[in-house]
């Protein structure tokens, strides 16, 4: 008798799974007598749909035999999930083709900042932001900003390019000579893991100052 259903569509891929053996991972546990997918099996006899379990609610499936609250609660969490899915809006990545580009989706949230906050959005091959990360919070210099952190995400979200943005918290966005330091270590550091570093913008009050437009880079 098969207890756990987990093996089974770990081999064939969640998108092969029975119906029956998706539930029974939401039951999760079985009963002296009946496995998970021996009480998921039970369920869909009872509610032959998704929408009739639904329907049912934490009272209706609590009430089934070797359910109980805690199994019903972990059904129903697991369809609120996939219901919330079907409804969410779609999220549209936004596209940086530009120094104006990338400065418009952080402008607003950095010139305001007391402390200096270097943050990477990190870009795919059409040059899509795939993951935006605030890598350090303080003083700009390149004993703090480290390529290998930098780095680390752009591996982890196999990004192909990423762009490092900084402000300047006096509102004048004039680039130092440790913000100049620090592009020309990512640039390097991009070159020899095949990850480029594009540009290194400066935030001020208001306008900005792109680093390769500059010839920093």
């Amino acid at each position: 008798m098969i207890e756990w259903p987990k093996d089974m569509i770990q081999l064939k891929g969640l998108a092969q799974a029975t119906t029956v053996e998706l539930l029974a991972c939401l039951v999760r546990s079985g009963t002296r007598n009946r496995c998970p997918l021996e009480i998921a099996e039970d369920l869909l006899e009872i509610y032959p749909s998704l929408i009739e379990l639904e329907a049912a609610g934490v009272g209706g499936l609590e009430k089934a035999p070797g359910v109980g609250k805690a199994k019903a609660l972990q059904i129903m969490a697991g369809l609120e999930l996939g219901r919330r899915l079907v409804t969410e809006p779609k999220w549209v990545r936004p596209v940086v083709r530009s120094p104006d580009d990338a400065a418009e989706l952080l402008m607003e949230e950095m010139r305001l900042y007391q402390q200096e906050h270097f943050i990477c959005l990190y870009l795919n091959t059409k040059n899509e932001v795939i993951s935006k990360k605030t890598l350090f919070i303080g003083g700009l210099n390149t004993s703090i900003v480290h390529p290998r952190d930098i780095f680390r995400e752009a591996i982890r979200c196999s990004a192909a390019s990423f762009i490092a943005v900084h402000n300047h918290p006096s509102g004048d966005p004039t680039p130092s000579r440790e913000d100049i330091e620090v592009s020309e270590r990512m640039v390097e550091a991009g070159r020899l893991i095949g990850i480029s570093c594009i540009d290194h913008l400066v935030i001020g009050h208001g306008q900005f100052i792109s680093m390769k437009q500059r010839g920093f880079m």
